[in-house]
């Protein structure tokens, strides 16, 4: 029995934050920037009642209405993200209860920019296991909540959306096949949100000295994503006997794009291979994966094998291929005019 991806939803904020206006702000230009990351523009959820659990569900009915899918037969929900709702309660329950998945269990995932491909294997072993038939993975970041947008080195880096992925049963060859990921914790002060946690929890001095944001060795963090990702696709290819010339397209985390081309420059695969919409998104954490599968969606056959490589906070990697199978027949778009979802009604 193997899981294969049936159908897919996605969702980003319709406010765009462009390199112009983060130039006014900080200490920047726009060449620098897009030099330096190919980021050009990245959407942020600007709304302040609109959390990760609206994120998250916007890129479920998107999937659920394209593709026609029973929320009643939807077995589990697994939600990848680095900014839930709140400390204390699974972000996961609200999204099921939202999105109407009355028979579905919900569950948070926190790997960082690596929760989306570390959920993926979750939800394959839930499926070869036999004891469920359909799972959900969610990735989805409100990454402008712990956003410095006064720290020039990470405000230019990251965006907010989420993508979804629904996973089914199948005794055919297509398919997740072996995946492989790392996972190093000295790592850990290289890229972190200080306080806030049980370590450090909130208090006067925490919030005076910003450490409810992000902070990030940069240069480190870059060396260690390149080495990393690159080797571990390497082995991932060798666990599925697989060659280079096999893969048809390559799906990496959008954390960089001079991160992407060292990576498919060290794997010998041409970048026409790789697909790539940082400029367009930034660094949207949990949701990269998902969003560029949600984007490039159409070039995709059935029968071509696909590498999904990423690397994160954690430090947290992994990589894993899929054998792209038969996706559920598309329904027509409904018009979202009278829909009181239709802020969840974005069709790609």
């Amino acid at each position: 029995m193997n899981a294969t991806i049936t159908a897919i939803g996605g969702f980003v904020p319709t406010s765009i934050l462009s390199n112009e206006t983060i130039s006014e702000t900080v200490d920047t230009t726009v060449e620098w920037i897009e030099k330096r990351t190919g980021i050009k523009e990245r959407r942020l959820a600007t709304s302040k009642d609109q959390a990760t659990s609206d994120l998250a569900c916007a890129a479920i009915e998107n999937l659920l209405q394209n593709y026609d899918v029973d929320r009643k037969e939807i077995d589990c929900v697994l939600l990848a993200t680095t900014t839930p709702d709140h400390l204390l309660t699974p972000t996961a329950s609200k999204v099921c209860e939202i999105s109407g998945l009355t028979n579905a269990f919900g569950l948070d995932l926190n790997a960082a920019c690596s929760g989306f491909l570390y959920a993926l294997e979750m939800a394959t072993t839930m499926i070869e296991s036999g004891r469920y038939k359909k799972v959900i993975v969610v990735g989805a970041d409100k990454m402008s909540s712990i956003v410095d947008y006064e720290d020039r080195n990470t405000c230019i880096l990251f965006g907010d959306g989420a993508g979804a992925v629904l996973l089914e049963e199948t005794e055919s060859e297509y398919g997740v096949m072996k995946s492989i990921l790392r996972t190093d914790g000295s790592g850990t002060s290289a890229l972190l949100v200080p306080a806030g946690g049980s370590k450090f929890p909130t208090n006067m001095n925490t919030i005076m000295n910003r450490d409810h944001y992000i902070k990030q060795e940069g240069a480190f963090v870059f060396k260690k994503a390149v080495e990393s990702m690159s080797s571990v696709s390497q082995d991932v290819l060798a666990s599925n006997d697989l060659s280079v010339e096999d893969i048809d397209w390559v799906v990496p985390h959008q954390a960089n794009l001079r991160i992407i081309n060292a990576v498919s420059e060290s794997l010998n695969i041409g970048i026409e291979k790789v697909k790539v919409n940082i400029d367009r998104y930034g660094n949207t954490t949990s949701a990269t994966i998902p969003l560029c599968l949600w984007d490039f969606a159409a070039d995709f056959s059935v029968g071509q094998n696909i590498l999904i490589t990423t690397f994160g906070a954690g430090f947290s990697w992994g990589a894993t291929c899929i054998k792209w199978g038969v996706m559920r027949k598309r329904v027509p778009e409904k018009s979202s005019k009278n829909d009181s979802k239709s802020e969840y009604a974005l069709v790609h």
